[in-house]
C-alpha cells in the first residue's frame, strides 16, 4: 500500500462524501488506486457512521473503524494512524476546512526535500480575535513552560512516512496532545503554508481550550511541579525578613505589633496558594494514576471494509 488517507468523523455528515470524492481524487492523481482512506467515527452523534459504512460498500478503498464512544479527537487521529497501512500517511481533518488537494503539494515538497514529514500552518489563524489571540498565547504559554519549540497556527494536516508513524506510535500514553507528540517523535520535517477555511464552529468550547491547556502542559512539563519549590522558597525568605522587620521594630522603636486585617489577608493568601500547589500536584496524580491502569486510549466497537479476495 503506497498511501493512507486517515481522518476522524465528529458531526462530519454534511462533509462525508465531498472530502471522500476530493480525497479519492488527489491520492489518484498520485499513486493510482494504490491507496486506502481510513475513516475513524469517534461517537459521532449524527449519521456519520451510516455514510461512511456505505462509502465502503461502495468502495474497497474505503475502511471505517468504529469506536465504541467518543474518546476525543487526539486520541481517534492516533487510533487511525495504528491502523494505516501505507507507506505514507496523510493525516487530514474530515471537514474540509484544510483542503485534501493539498496532499499534491505536501507530496511534492516531501520527494524534492526529502524529509519525514510535511505538516501545514496557516499563514494567519482563522476565526475571531479571540481565538486568534488565545491561540498565540496558547502556544508561546506552552512553549515557555515545556521548552519545546512548536509551529504556531500549526493544522491537522499532515504527509508522513511509514518509519515516521511507526515511531509516532511508539508513544503509549493515555493523556495524548497531538501536537506536543508530533513535535517529540523528531525526524526531520518541514512546514508548507496553506490555507484553512471556516466551514463550521468549532466544537473546542472555552473550557475544552482550557483543558487541553492543561492536560497540554502537565504532559510534557514538570515546570509547574518545579514553580512550587520556588514560589514556596519565596514566600519563605519574604516571610523571614518581614519576622526580622517586625522584631527589629518592637525591640528599637517599642511600637507593639498589630494589624489584624494584614494577618488575615496573609493567611487567605498562604491558604490559596497551598491549595492551588496541591491542586497541581494533584493533576500530575492523576495522571499517574491513568497510566498506571495501562487502559487502551480508544476501543474499537468494529470495523467495516470489503473483504479482500
Amino acid at each position: 500500500m503506497k498511501l493512507s488517507i486517515v481522518a476522524t468523523l465528529y458531526q462530519s455528515a454534511p462533509y462525508i462524501n465531498e472530502f471522500y470524492e476530493r480525497a479519492s481524487a488527489a491520492a489518484r492523481q498520485l499513486v493510482g488506486e494504490n491507496f486506502e482512506i481510513v475513516l475513524v467515527n469517534d461517537g459521532s452523534p449524527d449519521n456519520s457512521l451510516d455514510l461512511a459504512v456505505k462509502l465502503t460498500e461502495m468502495d474497497a478503498h474505503v475502511v471505517v473503524v468504529d469506536l465504541s464512544r467518543n474518546f476525543g479527537h487526539h486520541k481517534a487521529m492516533m487510533t487511525g494512524l495504528a491502523h494505516a497501512k501505507g507507506q505514507r500517511v496523510f493525516l487530514i481533518d474530515s471537514d474540509l476546512e484544510e483542503e485534501p488537494e493539498c496532499l499534491s503539494s505536501f507530496t511534492a515538497q516531501m520527494d524534492q526535500e526529502a524529509c519525514d514529514v510535511v505538516y501545514g500552518v496557516q499563514e494567519r489563524r482563522k476565526g475571531g480575535w479571540f481565538e486568534r489571540v488565545s491561540g498565540r498565547c496558547f502556544y508561546r504559554f506552552f512553549n515557555a513552560l515545556t521548552g519545546l519549540a512548536l509551529p504556531e497556527n500549526i493544522v491537522t494536516a499532515r504527509l508522513m512516512t511509514r518509519r515516521y508513524v511507526d515511531a509516532l506510535l511508539r508513544h503509549q500514553e493515555r493523556e495524548v496532545f497531538m501536537a506536543g507528540l508530533w513535535h517529540t517523535t523528531g525526524f526531520t520535517q518541514h512546514a508548507q503554508t496553506i490555507t484553512k477555511h471556516s466551514t463550521s464552529e468549532t466544537t473546542y468550547s472555552f473550557r475544552r481550550k482550557i483543558s487541553v491547556l492543561v492536560n497540554s502542559v502537565t504532559s510534557f512539563s514538570n515546570a509547574p511541579l518545579i514553580s512550587i519549590f520556588y514560589i514556596g522558597v519565596s514566600i519563605s525568605l519574604f516571610a523571614l525578613f518581614y519576622i526580622a522587620y517586625l522584631l527589629i521594630r518592637w525591640q528599637f522603636f517599642a511600637k507593639p505589633l498589630s494589624g489584624w486585617t494584614s494577618t488575615i489577608a496573609s493567611i487567605w493568601l498562604l491558604g490559596g496558594l497551598i491549595i492551588s500547589f496541591i491542586g497541581v500536584i494533584g493533576i500530575y496524580l492523576s495522571k499517574i494514576f491513568s497510566e498506571t491502569k495501562q487502559r487502551p486510549y480508544t476501543i474499537v466497537r468494529q470495523i467495516y471494509e470489503q473483504q479482500q479476495n
